[in-house]
């Protein structure tokens, strides 16, 4: 199976808008459409470039999946065309990790200091049935009050939408409408904390774990197993939704263990 960097995208593009440029130098003096072409070499090689050296975490991904391609990265690591682990060898054995968003819709400063001990317990007990090491990371931030209630009525407003529409079908999912009406419950709340003065705090969490075994595919298994296995473990003891992140989500989180954004603005561009 190939292998691949980044990189090579933004070199490949370069390339082809070097070699328009040379068709128009080369051939283009005694040919119209000698320099159309080279013209629109250059355009295509110039737009694709900017475009692979600044949205790549996205289309390399799609690229990578699709043509059954490894991305391979700086420091040894590797991306299978599942899209979902990150795999590296090390010292004769290999690791891959797997990564969880994390959508929260309780906060603790909305619960009784009762209600918090007994959250924290539960979620001590669930953990401590993992046989394997598991990080769980929040990023905090102060959101823009006059933004964040425009983006809390929105969302509010499709929560109300989905939960009427499972309502009115002939047989609504129980558990579908239980998502809903606690999506809607958690925007009512948070719109009615905005109104008080509250400022808003933004919250991105996500779960990272971590398997290893003597061949790459063993690791991988081990890790999508974890996950899964994490997954439910998360959304039960901590009542969040928790999904598998794949492509350019889970690069974003495994860049994030390197460097987090430094700026509200930019966390909220690269959100989970």
């Amino acid at each position: 199976m190939a292998q691949i960097n980044p990189k090579y995208f933004v070199y490949g593009s370069l390339a082809l808008g070097g070699i328009g440029l040379l068709f128009v130098f080369t051939f283009g003096s005694g040919s119209g459409g000698a320099t159309i072409i080279g013209s629109i070499l250059i355009a295509l090689g110039t737009a694709t470039s900017l475009l692979f050296w600044k949205y790549g975490y996205i289309l390399v991904p799609l690229i990578t999946e699709r043509t059954r391609i490894i991305l391979k990265m700086d420091g040894g690591y590797e991306v299978p065309p599942g899209e979902d682990v990150i795999v590296k060898e090390g010292e004769g054995v290999y690791y891959a990790s797997a990564f969880l968003g994390i959508k929260i819709f309780e906060s603790a400063t909305e619960k009784s200091s009762e209600e918090n001990i007994a959250y924290n317990e539960y979620f001590e007990r669930a953990m401590s049935n993992l046989k394997y090491v598991t990080k769980i990371a929040y990023m905090l931030f102060v959101e823009d009050i006059g933004q964040k209630r425009k983006t809390i009525e929105a969302k509010r407003a499709e929560a109300q939408l989905r939960l009427a529409r499972e309502r009115d079908k002939p047989e609504p999912d129980p558990l579908k409408i239980d998502k809903f009406e606690r999506e809607v419950a958690h925007w009512d709340l948070q719109l009615n904390k905005l109104i008080k003065g509250v400022k808003p705090m933004g919250v991105v969490a996500y779960a990272m774990t971590t398997a290893v075994g003597l061949s790459k595919e063993g690791a991988i298994a081990t890790a999508r197993s974890q996950a899964s296995e994490l997954t439910t473990v998360l959304s039960n003891a901590l009542n969040v939704e928790v999904k598998l992140l794949k492509g350019d989500e889970m690069l974003k989180c495994f860049e994030w263990e390197k460097f987090y954004p430094i700026s509200p603005s930019e966390l909220e561009d690269t959100m989970v």
